[in-house]
């Protein structure tokens, strides 16, 4: 079974001015972050617009970063929906293209109980063979796994780890202190907390930053990996400035607009979130600039 670990980039949804899917630039994505040493790819999560995605276009993403991979590295789709059904449904579909994972957010917009959340993991592990990756981001949906409740589906043969957005250290150790590492990985969801992440005992992160710096991010875990802890902290820190540019706008918008600007073409956010405004694009600018003049972006 399929156990999570190293760099696995948070990939955007590239899109044509249109707002249509880009495939070539999907595809040139999956050769670039391959090229630069990631451990896998994560599709349709958060920083790639699943919330405004049709099943249709799910299912064709898969189908092209799957061609485009032909098994390179491991690939993880998120398939989390509200409705178990609906995520049984589009797990079932990533299983026939041959996709190695899912990545599987809890359910948003009600408020469940912990037993509910049980529940809806435990229905999709018996229906599927595929690993599964728990997802939290409680900010965004509104729902928190606690420990206890991870500790229980991490028992399941086929739930291999977690994705922990909440931005809490303290959310992650208590994850690490549940579960068994060498059958369960804990990774980053929060860029700052990669190191962090690493050193108490998790297996990686799942890494938006990894978009823009697929090289660096990988560092941190290659360095980390090989006891050099200085070099990997000095990796950690060129993460700062992208991160604390991601207020500037509504995720995903900052990310897309600085891979547009170093001729990645990630294209436009989908409607509602909105293009930033000329005063964020003039400082995205010069978050950019600095990074050049530090020969960290051609």
């Amino acid at each position: 079974m399929l156990i999570p670990k190293g760099i696995i980039p948070a990939m955007v949804t590239p899109f044509t001015e249109e707002y249509a899917l880009n495939e070539a630039a999907l595809r040139r994505m999956v050769n670039r972050f391959i090229e630069k040493g990631v451990h896998g790819l994560f599709c349709l999560g958060t920083n790639g617009e699943f919330f405004s995605l049709s099943m249709e276009e799910k299912v064709t993403i898969a189908e092209v970063v799957a061609d485009e991979a032909k098994g390179r590295v491991p690939i993880y789709m998120g398939a989390g929906g509200i409705s178990t059904e609906e995520t049984m449904k589009l797990t079932r579909k990533f299983e026939d293209i041959g996709i190695d994972a899912v990545s599987v957010i809890t359910p948003y917009f009600l408020s469940f109980t912990q037993k509910e959340l049980q529940n809806h993991y435990m229905s999709l592990a018996n229906s599927t063979s595929l690993p599964i990756v728990l997802y939290n981001i409680p900010a965004r949906t509104g729902n928190h796994l606690q420990a206890k409740t991870v500790a229980e589906l991490s028992k399941l043969p086929n739930i291999v780890g977690i994705k922990d957005s909440s931005g809490s250290f303290d959310n992650i150790l208590a994850y690490i202190s549940a579960t068994d590492s060498q059958q369960f990985s804990v990774l980053a969801g929060t860029d700052s907390l990669i190191l962090s992440t690493l050193l108490a005992g998790g297996q990686g992160a799942i890494a938006s930053t990894a978009n823009v710096f697929p090289a660096e991010v990988v560092s941190i875990y290659e360095y980390w990996r090989q006891g050099d802890i200085r070099k990997a902290e000095d990796a950690q820190r060129i993460l700062r400035a992208i991160r604390s540019a991601f207020g500037l706008g509504t995720l995903p918008s900052v990310l897309k607009e600085m891979m547009n600007m170093i001729d990645l073409p990630a294209g436009p956010p989908r409607l509602p979130v909105d293009k930033l405004s000329e005063q964020a694009m003039e400082e995205l600018k010069q978050v950019v600039m600095t990074y050049k003049e530090q020969g960290l972006l051609a």
